[in-house]
């Protein structure tokens, strides 16, 4: 998500007067329960300082990982990514007609500060952060008035201001309180995925405290006195760009209640940084808060060191990337290029035989080092979220280079709609450098065609592959919640709201738009089956070329339980515990 309305410098040094050998109960004090350590404290380092802790304005995947321990909303997922409850004693009454949805708060659920969490709280929370429009208020787009909210928001202090006013400008009139306990949230239509990306603990639908929010708009998730939320920590101390420090609340009011008192988090940009610091003892844990990445040297080195592979877990991450085609019309696009849809059975063989000229397990083995990715196989969903398909199940990932060749030569008889083409990446990842390289060289010796390869700034390519001024690039995304809406409607279909065709893809289907709104309005069960409809319908018009998934790699001390992660997001740091060593 992380595009507001669409819905769906120098390395930094260890911190100083690090610990070493951390967690090994040389603080002193008794053991908090058989066979744990007198020390329950937690080190490990993340790649990059947190943009923010703010709901309303997370943004990094470490912003994420660290918020979900300070807040709560109505919902949440557990570690097997189901929603269950969380603020909210239960999962909500749903209405015959999927539009209105009735929670009751639990009587016991609190702030850190002892405040008690209300229906009020809810939603001044959630009024604040559909207002803001930051990266994950699209969490929000279902609930009535959303599209009515000012497309630019206000600032914050005046933001504030108009919400204590009760202005309707910047309410969610979807949004109700028949008593302290009860909120009540009336959807402008049907929204299967909304309880899906509601659970997503730490975004646009947590809660927060009105009477500490507006005492510093702006800067209050920043120190220790203002952060204030309903988690199991709470930010104590924090040295910008350097670390970051967490305690728990005492008498937190959830289950299970924390075993780890602290939590020490350095802020070491370096991959083989962080991992030599773990291996010399001084973090109990490598790739957490975001950081899930190793250095390719650092993971062949650790697959072949008996010890340290049996404290590594590879698991796929939420990331897929792709070759990105401009699709769409000459009248709305400037580029042009020889895969517009409007180009019809022709264009249709072209991409066809730009997806089957890649080999995308060699591609992977060579861009990857190994586990560092895997090849994407099973359509555009990454395995172990809803809607992935099975390994090889998506047909543009086979390997055809003959079949290939021959819809080039049916398409392309003389070579002249497939001159001067130019693939773009990230010219922030050696990753992207290396799938463009290998990209090239396939193309040209399984299709015949060459390719040159051009890197820009991230910003830039998203910038101009959104107004259709690259022919061929490299294409991708995250998963924002478990829920295949996320990705259909989001990277291919209408409902993202884009005025021509998708901000993202160009691509123009009017059956694939029409399947994809009666999905987003289905439970999900029911859902399931038309969104495999629409990875099949994708295929069939060879709308991308599948490249590979994303991986995060974690290492764990021995003594170290509980920490670890699904395929969306890692264990929050409740389940955490040191054992004596």
């Amino acid at each position: 998500m992380r595009r507001g309305r669409r819905r769906p410098g120098a390395a930094a040094t260890l911190a100083a007067g690090l610990l070493l050998a951390a967690g090994c109960g040389q603080g002193g004090g008794r053991p908090v329960g058989p066979g744990l350590a007198a020390d329950q404290t937690v080190r490990f380092a993340i790649a990059a300082d947190v943009g923010s802790l703010d709901p309303a304005q997370v943004y990094a995947t470490a912003d994420l990982q660290v918020a979900q321990n300070l807040f709560d909303g109505l919902v949440r997922y557990d570690d097997h990514l189901d929603v269950v409850p969380d603020l909210a004693q239960g999962l909500p009454a749903i209405s015959t007609d999927q539009l209105t949805y009735t929670f009751r708060l639990r009587p016991d659920a609190t702030f850190s500060d002892g405040d008690r969490v209300t229906s009020r709280d809810v939603i001044y929370s959630w009024d604040r952060a559909a207002a803001a429009q930051g990266p994950y208020s699209a969490i929000l787009s279902a609930v009535a008035g959303f599209d009515r909210l000012p497309a630019q928001p206000p600032p914050p202090a005046r933001l504030e201001q108009l919400l204590a006013a009760g202005d309707p400008s910047v309410r969610l009139s979807g949004l109700s309180a028949p008593d302290d306990a009860t909120v009540v949230v009336r959807l402008a239509r049907p929204a299967g995925w909304f309880l899906s990306a509601l659970a997503l603990t730490g975004a646009a639908g947590s809660v927060v405290d009105q009477r500490v929010v507006q005492a510093d708009p702006a800067g209050w998730w920043s120190t220790p006195r203002d952060l204030v939320g309903t988690g199991p920590y709470r930010l104590s101390g924090r040295a910008p760009g350097r670390w970051l420090e967490f305690r728990s609340v005492a008498g937190w009011w959830g289950t299970p209640r924390p075993t780890v008192r602290a939590l020490h988090l350095d802020v070491v940009p370096d991959a083989a940084a962080r991992e030599a610091a773990y291996e010399r003892g001084e973090y109990d844990l490598n790739g957490f808060g975001g950081a899930g990445v190793l250095a390719p040297a650092d993971l062949a080195r650790i697959r072949t060191t008996p010890r340290l592979a049996a404290e590594l877990t590879v698991r796929t991450g939420t990331g897929s990337a792709w070759v990105g085609f401009n699709l769409v019309h000459d009248a709305v696009r400037t580029a042009g290029g020889p895969f517009l849809v409007s180009l019809g059975q022709p264009a249709r063989n072209l991409r066809t035989a730009f997806a089957l000229a890649v080999d995308k397990r060699r591609l992977a083995a060579a861009a990857c080092a190994g586990d560092l990715c895997a090849p994407a196989t099973g359509g555009l969903i990454p395995p172990g979220l809803q809607g992935s398909g099975a390994g090889d199940s998506d047909p543009l990932a086979a390997f055809d280079p003959a079949r290939a060749r021959a819809l080039l030569k049916a398409a392309d008889p003389d070579g002249s709609r497939t001159t001067g083409l130019t693939f773009v990446y990230d010219a922030e990842s050696p990753l992207y450098r290396a799938l463009a390289d290998g990209l090239r060289d396939q193309w040209a010796a399984n299709l015949g065609v060459h390719v040159d390869v051009r890197a820009e700034a991230h910003e830039q390519l998203l910038r101009d592959a959104r107004s259709g001024r690259l022919v061929l690039s490299r294409a991708g995304w995250q998963a924002d919640y478990d829920h295949p809406s996320d990705w259909y409607d989001n990277l291919f279909g209408r409902a993202a709201g884009c005025p021509d065709s998708n901000c993202g893809s160009g691509y123009d289907n009017g059956p694939f738009d029409q399947l994809a709104a009666r999905a987003a309005g289905r439970p999900p069960a029911e859902a399931l089956p038309l969104y495999r409809q629409l990875g099949q319908m994708l295929s069939a018009d060879a709308a991308y070329v599948p490249l590979v998934y994303s991986s995060r790699v974690y290492m764990v001390q021995p003594y170290v339980r509980g920490a670890g992660a699904n395929n969306l997001l890692e264990h929050p740091w409740v389940e955490y515990r040191v054992l004596q060593h």
